[in-house]
């Protein structure tokens, strides 16, 4: 019988990701997964069925087509209900980057010359040019700077850069060098008293538990579905009473029809389908380990939150320890994991070595890992690390074991 709040039965876990018995994949230890996330198999099922049933223009009468289109309702519904969001507020496009260009290119219309844009030196890329752009039309690019000794975001230097002419607010959720968890809820609240718009990156945050858009209180907020055990799309949320006032950017005759308005032409028909799978696996998961069905999708999400974060720490907390102490290693971030003040994706760089070296050094003893910028060079820049050859960064998600780790910290100790 399963208990609630049990442990995460990893067992379980792998058995629903084909890539641990694939011949190829099988022998490694994957940590790149801030990179992109392997599929369960609910999500390879769903898309083989729709290439194979489906795979024609939805939405006519015809029961193949009328098939496709209630899947592709059905997968933006759940996903919805998922970071409890309503189905008029969700986009799905081809990546996070291009959902930012698109609402940034939605939201340029609102603003005037003189018009302030905050953007932070933390983030990835697809969060920060998207909003310098609009220097184009005359707004003002405001940059939040982390602190060079800790990498940290500071809530003061964000109420400094604040004023009456604030109109956009872009910062990340969670840093894909850093991992820290930045308060979102408490920046939303800064932001919007200055009746301004606040955009949250959930790259590197939605991997390791789907977000609360509600309570963050953002306006809009987008990941990769790609890190989250799904295909290559991404999705962006909207309050849809700035979506519904947003101008249409997409077929004339769409006038209105939000949110199909903000993004020109559809998105990609079978691989929106598929993400129904990731549904499927999250609620296998939930009844494998949880008794209690008299729960909402978003509450029954919650659950899962806390238990993969509760193992995901308890992973990686060994490895932060390990590299904390090195004195040949400088690791970026904080150095241990509590309360989820960060996530498990750990950078860092080696003085004895280029971060390349490190990283071919790992490849070679089965680690799947890399070095680079990963489009966070500014970061990088702010902290004094060379941008070409970037940091090592091992990035664990809830399918990784204790072992992977075990193995990681071993290769590391032969440096």
């Amino acid at each position: 019988m399963k208990l609630t709040n049990t442990k995460l039965d990893l067992n379980f876990v792998r058995s629903q990701f084909p890539a641990f018995k694939d011949i190829i994949c099988k022998d490694w230890s994957f940590f790149e997964n801030a990179g992109g996330s392997y599929v369960p198999q609910q999500v390879i099922q769903k898309l083989n069925q729709f290439m194979i049933s489906t795979k024609v223009q939805p939405y006519a009468e015809y029961p193949m087509a009328k098939l496709a289109g209630d899947q592709m309702d059905e997968a933006t519904d759940l996903f919805a209900k998922m970071i409890n969001a309503n189905y008029k507020e969700i986009i799905i496009g081809g990546s996070t980057s291009i959902n930012l260009y698109v609402l940034s290119n939605a939201l340029k219309y609102s603003l005037k010359p003189g018009d302030e844009i905050i953007v932070t030196n933390q983030d990835h890329e697809a969060n920060i040019s998207p909003w310098r752009r609009l220097s184009e039309v005359g707004a003002t690019i405001k940059e939040w700077k982390i602190n060079p000794d800790t990498a940290e975001l500071e809530i003061e230097k964000l109420e400094n850069l604040l004023t009456d002419k604030t109109k956009i607010v872009a910062v990340t959720h969670c840093s894909n060098i850093v991992g820290t968890v930045n308060d979102l809820k408490k920046i939303s609240e800064l932001v919007h008293k200055k009746n301004a718009i606040i955009i949250g990156d959930g790259v590197s945050y939605a991997p390791h538990g789907f977000p609360d858009v509600k309570e963050l209180g953002v306006d809009f907020y987008t990941f990769s579905l790609y890190k989250t055990y799904g295909p290559h799309l991404a999705l962006l949320y909207g309050k849809e009473d700035i979506l519904k006032r947003l101008p249409n950017q997409n077929h004339e005759f769409l006038e209105g029809n939000y949110p199909y308005t903000i993004n020109p032409g559809g998105p990609n028909h079978e691989e929106l389908c598929s993400l129904i799978g990731i549904y499927e696996y999250f609620q296998e998961f939930y009844n494998y380990h949880f008794t209690e069905q008299n729960k909402t999708l978003r509450e029954k999400i919650a659950e899962i939150n806390e238990l993969i974060s509760k193992h995901e720490e308890k992973i990686t907390n060994p490895l932060l320890d390990y590299l904390s102490v090195r004195n040949d290693i400088r690791l970026i971030g904080q150095k241990k994991i509590q309360n989820k003040n960060r996530a498990p994706t750990i950078a860092f760089i080696s003085n004895k070595m280029s971060s390349k070296e490190l990283s071919n050094h790992l490849v070679r003893n089965g680690i799947a890992t890399r070095n680079d910028n990963f489009y966070a060079w500014r970061c990088l820049k702010a902290l004094g690390i060379d941008t070409e050859d970037g940091v090592v960064r091992t990035s664990i998600v809830h399918y990784n074991s204790e072992k992977d780790v075990e193995k990681l910290i071993k290769v590391l100790k032969k440096i």
